[in-house]
């Protein structure tokens, strides 16, 4: 944050000062009171389960030197165990949600560098990577850090950002009704991309059509009093991003593999274990394009990257250098080389469209000759009623793949189990009613040349056969 105050703070979100001085200068927020930044301002917020105005006191005593309550009483609490201390500040707000929400719109509005705003079903975080990647060839760059995506970590990200950069890359996400266009209106964004309408989230949307129009509310975080050129980068390939292009009346590019998308990518290859591919921009440009990611739908990610660069005035050779040091981050397609196997571990989360992708990248793969390609897949979450159907439809897209074994537990993953194996009869699908046996078992019969790729929903705690495994910590 840049130059705001307690009286600042106070006047955006119609707060009260119980105690503090007015004109004291708050440069971090926190909602942690065990993380406290240099001159923190530490916010209860107060959920289902967990009161965060109670650690207002364990925050200044680590160092925070305003708190933003809900709740008087812990104020009251404070001053009589304290009763020396009148210089940090407490704020009263009537909801410490939408206070923070305020005060990241502020903190914003005080950092004008350009920003781009990344959403979609599917891909988001990686195409945020690779966004800020390919800008990093030429520009300081600020990314949305960790999953902080949603009506919190938002907020949280705005106000740790600071003009030290050039550009900032936010990845806004989606959970329920409203909050994409809620969220999105914090960040005074000029352009904004949208990978894919998949079925994530269905369960609260009903159709496609709908989730559609809604991804279409990151539109709201464009800043109308701002003369940047505000521009929509849209892939291409999905029907439904096409079907609603112009929803919004903002100008919008194509990026993708048609003849009519203005950053294209042409002639996959794999050459050493790599994807390559030809880009092509400007009508009648190409560049040759390197990647050290696994999995074919990151190519489309990095035409996004491309196309985001280009639209900044990057030079394109370079961002594309950029790109062919990008590695990924945990568990999202993320190589573990083991006793001469190879791990694929996608554990973070998983939807239809992410799953038939890393099983796609199973089948792709190239590592050593006569090892086996293994799968471990559990249940995607949050789907809603059309839960069978999805599965099912995963397990029809991956039987011809010809992966030699599957290792499933879960209840819906047994409809891919079922389309396999009409589909392809002779595939061998072992059914776990635990992880630990399914570890176990896995353990035994992993020999050198296998790949191995894990895949289900985080919260099934898929995360546990890679940790197993490796030794290492799950997804975050």
């Amino acid at each position: 944050m840049k130059d705001i105050s307690v009286r600042d703070i106070v006047n955006e979100t119609s707060g009260k000062l119980l105690q503090g001085p007015e004109d004291l200068l708050l440069t971090s927020v926190t909602t942690d009171s065990r993380m406290v930044g240099e001159n923190a301002l530490f916010v209860g917020i107060s959920g289902e389960t967990m009161d965060g105005n109670r650690f207002a006191a364990s925050a200044v005593e680590n160092g925070a030197k305003a708190a933003m309550i809900s709740d008087a009483r812990v104020y009251e609490a404070y001053r009589k165990d304290h009763p020396e201390d009148r210089d940090t500040a407490f704020i009263l707000v009537d909801n410490t949600t939408d206070a923070i929400q305020r005060t990241a719109r502020m903190a914003r509005r005080r950092i004008p560098v350009p920003a781009v705003g990344v959403t979609g079903s599917v891909g988001k975080t990686t195409t945020r990577e690779m966004i800020a990647c390919a800008l990093s060839a030429e520009k300081k760059v600020y990314r949305t850090s960790r999953n902080y995506n949603n009506w919190l970590g938002v907020p949280l990200t705005l106000c740790d950002l600071s003009d030290a950069y050039d550009i900032a890359v936010l990845e806004l996400g989606l959970n329920v009704r409203g909050e994409l266009g809620l969220i999105s209106s914090l960040t005074d964004i000029d352009t904004a991309v949208i990978t894919n309408i998949g079925t994530a989230h269905l369960e609260f949307y009903g159709t496609r059509d709908e989730l559609c129009r809604e991804k279409f509310t990151i539109t709201r975080g464009f800043n109308l009093s701002d003369p940047r050129p505000k521009l929509l980068i849209l892939n291409g390939d999905d029907p439904y991003l096409r079907k609603y292009k112009d929803l919004t009346g903002f100008p919008y590019v194509f990026y993708g593999s048609t003849e009519d998308c203005a950053y294209r990518f042409e002639n996959i290859r794999v050459e050493d274990g790599r994807f390559v591919f030809d880009f092509c921009f400007h009508e009648n440009e190409r560049l040759e394009v390197k990647l050290s990611v696994l999995g074919r739908h990151n190519v489309m990610n990095a035409c996004a990257a491309l196309a985001a660069a280009d639209h900044y005035g990057v030079d394109l050779k370079k961002a594309a250098e950029a790109l062919e040091g990008y590695r990924g981050f945990r568990s999202r397609l993320e190589r573990h080389e083991k006793d001469g196997w190879l791990l694929i571990d996608d554990t973070y989360n998983a939807s239809p469209d992410s799953m038939k992708a890393g099983l796609q990248v199973l089948h792709d793969i190239e590592y050593r000759e006569g090892g086996r390609k293994i799968a471990v897949l559990g249940d995607m979450l949050e789907l809603g009623d059309d839960s069978a159907r999805y599965h099912y439809e995963v397990g029809a897209y991956a039987a011809p793949l010809g992966i030699d074994l599957y290792l499933m537990r879960g209840t819906d993953i047994l409809n891919a189990k079922r389309a396999i194996l009409e589909k392809s009869p002779d595939t061998e699908i072992r059914v776990f009613d635990d992880l630990d046996t399914l570890i176990t078992d896995l353990k035994a019969i992993l020999k050198p040349g296998d790949v191995l790729y894990v895949k289900a929903s985080h919260y099934t705690g898929i995360h546990r056969v890679t940790e197993e495994l490796t030794g290492s910590g799950g997804a975050e």
